[in-house]
């Protein structure tokens, strides 16, 4: 995975990214009994998505390597969504 965050051009924010993710998918499990960290949690795994996603198109990524990051983006947009409405 360090290959990555190196190829990505980030491999010093390697901890902070991957701590943000973690935060981001505790938040959604605990919002399962606190309500309020579902839109605030989804919100966030949404904006580290978009930024992923940014990335691969700067580097000029295979289209195929940026689905995961567009499946995830795609999966807390309706989580926010649903959250919020």
């Amino acid at each position: 995975m360090l290959g990555e965050y190196k190829r990505w051009g980030y491999p010093e924010q390697r901890l902070l990214i991957g701590g943000l993710q973690f935060l981001g998918g505790l938040g959604l499990f605990i919002g399962l009994y606190f309500k309020p960290l579902i839109p605030l949690s989804s919100a966030s795994l949404l904006l580290l998505m978009l930024a992923a996603i940014g990335v691969r198109i700067k580097i000029k990524d295979q289209p195929i390597m940026m689905l995961p990051a567009v499946f995830y983006a795609l999966i807390n947009f309706l989580i926010l969504i649903n959250s919020t409405f």
